[in-house]
């Protein structure tokens, strides 16, 4: 029998209580992720979870889950406010890849893998994006080519989040360019770290270095670790990116636990709120207008995200609708820091360290990432056009065309 979530609840205050550390006055787990240079922090505490029974609270138990309910994990992410979370494996590990490994992995892979995600011992990225490619994913040209019971792989990947720190990545390649170029991908589990492979990070104009790109030499992959069928990536893409909508729009029931603003005030943000009073503009009424505007787009984001889950479990809604909440939280979080940017004034230009608004610069200088994971917004209005709304495809010339007859960009060569 599941567990009562009101009993869960009771039982998961409890021991996050008596056993995970306290996020110190102020900070919030986003900003120890910054510091968490190498994931250490991170896997330590996504031990600690799985000790205590409270990893992977939606994965199955036979993978070292506990196989409950997404009620169950929001009860757990809103008693988890105030505590150190090992946020790192949020995305893309557990609410993107590990996913995807459920629902196309071997039985093999999947006890191989999901049980050290779970322990803390395995971090993941994706390869997907390459320099040539833009937001074409089908095009891709990195190469893997059988030879016997491995692939050997060349080419490129690039903007792969943490790969520095990563274990394994799922990464789509052509293995056949004889074919129109959906039909011609697979999906690898590859380890990072091993011989063929050199991980170059990308400074960004932020300072931080989260950024990555690979260069593929002649890197063997053994045939077991394609994941699904081979030639058949694209359906195991089309999931993965399913998945990674639901983790940046907010849907996703894989997380560790990473509660945004108090349980008391529904889960919302009071990061702006705060800002108002650190900066003493806490009764300025234009000022408690925009916080006001906020917080009504946080609360219409969170019903959207039920709606939308709560439609697609249901059969209500097709798969694809998750790209809606995503497109909703890519704008909503725009906004937030253009907000965040007009309260901070001056402080978000040129700040010293204790000056409560320098934050919202560096935020500002990445608030484009959110409307980039996923999908670019541009790509989400195409997807709810086509897949939601049942709308005429757009025009592609190399439709229907085998791969190897279509003009494409080449892999790059690496920088040195």
């Amino acid at each position: 029998m599941v567990e009562d979530v009101d009993a869960f609840r009771r039982r998961a205050r409890q021991w996050l209580a008596d056993t995970m550390p306290r996020l110190p006055e102020g900070v919030e787990n986003f900003q120890l992720v910054q510091e968490d240079e190498m994931g250490e922090r991170a896997r330590r505490l996504q031990r600690t979870l799985f000790d205590g029974g409270f990893a992977g609270i939606c994965y199955p138990v036979e993978y070292g889950g506990q196989g409950l309910t997404r009620p169950h994990q929001q009860a757990f992410t809103q008693e988890s406010y105030g505590y150190q979370m090992p946020t790192l494996f949020n995305v893309p590990t557990l609410s993107i890849l590990a996913p995807t490994l459920l629902d196309f992995g071997t039985e093999e892979q999947k006890l191989r893998h999901l049980p050290a995600i779970l322990r803390g011992e395995e971090l993941w990225v994706q390869f997907l994006s390459e320099p040539s490619g833009g937001s074409d994913l089908a095009g891709l040209v990195t190469q893997a080519t059988r030879d016997g019971d491995v692939f050997i792989m060349n080419g490129s990947k690039i903007w792969s989040s943490g790969a520095f720190r990563s274990d394994y990545a799922m990464c789509l390649v052509r293995t056949d360019p004889h074919v129109p170029k959906h039909q011609g991908l697979t999906m690898l589990i590859v380890q990072i770290h091993q011989p063929g492979i050199e991980v170059q990070r990308i400074k960004m104009v932020n300072g931080t270095a989260e950024f990555c790109q690979e260069f593929f030499d002649d890197v063997a992959i053994p045939v077991d670790d394609v994941v699904g069928g081979i030639n058949d990536g694209w359906t195991v893409a089309s999931r993965l990116l399913i998945h990674e909508r639901e983790a940046v729009g907010g849907g996703s029931s894989y997380v560790s636990g990473v509660a945004v603003g108090t349980a008391g005030e529904g889960g919302q943000r009071t990061d702006l709120a705060d800002l108002a009073r650190a900066t003493g503009q806490a009764h300025d009424p234009v000022v408690r207008q925009l916080v006001a505007e906020a917080r009504v787009n946080d609360r219409v984001q969170q019903q959207l995200i039920e709606r939308v889950t709560t439609g697609i479990r249901t059969g209500a809604f097709p798969a694809p609708a998750g790209a809606v909440p995503r497109l909703y939280a890519a704008t909503n979080n725009e906004r937030h820091y253009d907000i965040g940017l007009e309260i901070a004034g001056a402080d978000a230009g040129a700040w010293a360290d204790d000056d409560p608004g320098g934050v919202w610069g560096e935020f500002y200088l990445s608030r484009q990432a959110n409307s980039l994971g996923g999908g670019s917004n541009e790509m989400q209005r195409n997807i709810i056009s086509e897949r939601v709304l049942g709308m005429p495809r757009e025009f592609a010339a190399d439709r229907d065309k085998p791969f190897d007859e279509v003009r494409h960009n080449r892999s790059p060569q690496r920088s040195s």
